[in-house]
């Protein structure tokens, strides 16, 4: 069985690989089929993408040292949430053009708020252990 420590750290790793595999497809296969504008987007995506990737492991790291953390998981959901709707609307609207996916990206931003918050809750707690 996957520890919820293990699993932010897997997901951290996911979402560095992808992160980093999407910023070379935008470097290399999307600068002759995008506006500078849409480029300007995806290219956002991928920073902020890889910001949360980097965040998730250092949540996993601190969930290593204080596993029952409730702060911490909270933290680390929040994380992916954002990553899912901030960074992923950014890439639907830049690969597809359409503009309304642009309501849900705020949604994304607050989630990556919350989620930093939190993590500075934690670290001022001594929750779990």
């Amino acid at each position: 069985m996957i520890t919820m420590q293990q699993l932010v750290i897997i997901l951290a790793a996911i979402n560095g690989f992808l992160a980093v595999g999407l910023g070379a497809f935008a470097a290399h296969g999307l600068q002759s089929r995008l506006s500078p504008e849409l480029i300007n987007t995806f290219q956002t995506a991928v920073q902020y993408h890889m910001y949360h990737a980097l965040a998730l492991l250092g949540v996993g790291v601190f969930l290593l040292h204080q596993p029952g953390h409730a702060l911490l998981k909270y933290s680390a959901g929040l994380f992916m949430l954002g990553i899912i709707l901030f960074c992923g609307s950014l890439y639907v609207l830049s690969l597809s053009g359409i503009r309304w996916l642009g309501i849900i990206t705020p949604f994304g931003g607050v989630a990556f708020l919350v989620g930093w918050a939190l993590l500075a809750a934690a670290a001022l707690t001594n929750q779990g252990s």
